[in-house]
């Protein structure tokens, strides 16, 4: 079996990221959390997730992230599969945050894509089907 387990992202200001992960997945928690010198530098790193999946956060980063409608190299979105799409919209509109763009139009499927507080893109999906064939469609 081959699964992601996480995703390591440097921010500015983890509570405010985290404040965006909070409302998408409420079932998540602070797994652990400390301090870390990277490169000589040091840091504050928050992991915030499951049993299963989390996300690692590490304060005090530089600069911005790339322009996602230009063409840098570099991250474009990540995306997170999850059962009732209408709801987390709502909790993520009761926290302040607006869908950045909507996916498109499919019978099987539908998504959206956030910026998080760090300027990460982050695609949210909905699958309608169980059958491979018609969730990786790609007409």
């Amino acid at each position: 079996m081959i699964r992601l387990e996480h995703i390591n992202l440097v921010v500015s200001d983890i509570e405010k990221v985290l404040s965006f992960y909070r409302a998408a997945f409420p079932h998540w928690r602070v797994r652990g959390k400390g301090t870390a010198k990277w490169y000589g530098k040091d840091r504050q790193w928050v992991h915030f997730g499951d049993d299963e999946n989390y996300l690692t956060l590490n304060d005090d980063g530089e600069g911005h992230n790339r322009n996602l409608e230009g063409h840098q190299v570099g991250l474009a979105h990540f995306a997170f599969v999850i059962n009732d799409l209408d709801a987390m919209n709502e909790r993520l509109a009761l926290a302040g945050f607006n869908i950045a763009k909507q996916g498109a139009q499919d019978p099987y499927r539908k998504n959206v894509y956030y910026l998080d507080p760090a300027g990460f893109e982050v695609e949210f999906v909905q699958y309608f089907s169980d059958l491979p064939h018609q969730r990786n469609l790609y007409a």
